[in-house]
């Protein structure tokens, strides 16, 4: 009865919030009305959007000796984070099952050294926001509720792939879903929305002939 909620209306729920909620966001960046620029371009938007998204993402050397520790961390969080998301083999599978897509899963090696790396990279990150006086200044119950959410869904998601197990399958499962009924009213939607707001950023200093 719970494995059949779960994998079906349930799934179908989060499903439609989380498709219905990103598009509702992207499209509202992309369709706001903006004032038109009567300024003279001194170069390129196109170029300086381009510039900005690929720039950023190597953060500059005076922002690397003062916040080292938060750089390595975001780097093992997102990069361990990314792997286990479209390279784990379940993931793959789970693809394949929906679509017919399939690709070359991580092995098992491949799967512990990520998981690692993206808990050491979440942990350090919420330590530093509890611990550090701006960062936590700055944050809200959102940032909170999102860092442990995330921690859930990865944990249970190794559990159910060393366990072998159909109740921590369906209990990973429902954590996703709540995942992702939460995402879109989220700062989580960060995931979608950086490359629009980097590429919008840098095409308007790019207009104007700055390097952003």
């Amino acid at each position: 009865m719970i494995t059949q909620l779960v994998d079906g209306i349930l799934w179908d729920i989060a499903l439609w919030v989380f498709t219905i909620g990103v598009l509702w966001h992207l499209l509202s960046l992309f369709f706001v009305g903006s004032k038109k620029d009567f300024s003279v371009a001194r170069s390129s938007g196109f170029i300086g959007a381009v510039r900005a998204n690929i720039t950023r993402f190597i953060p500059r050397s005076e922002m690397r000796s003062r916040t080292r520790m938060h750089v390595i961390a975001g780097y093992l969080f997102h990069l361990g984070l990314f792997a286990l998301l479209f390279f784990a083999a379940p993931h793959i599978l789970f693809v394949e099952s929906l679509t017919g897509l399939s690709w070359t899963a991580l092995p098992y090696w491949a799967f512990i050294v990520s998981a690692q790396a993206a808990f050491i990279g979440l942990l350090l990150l919420w330590i530093r926001r509890v611990m550090d006086p701006v960062t936590r200044l700055i944050s809200s119950a959102d940032d909170h509720v999102a860092s442990i959410l995330t921690f859930i869904v990865m944990l249970t998601g190794c559990m159910a792939l060393l366990e072998g197990s159909e109740a921590l399958r369906v209990l990973h499962r429902f954590t996703v879903e709540l995942l992702m009924v939460y995402f879109p009213f989220s700062r989580l939607m960060h995931a979608f929305m950086f490359i629009p707001s980097r590429a919008f950023t840098g095409a308007w200093f790019g207009r104007r002939g700055v390097k952003s």
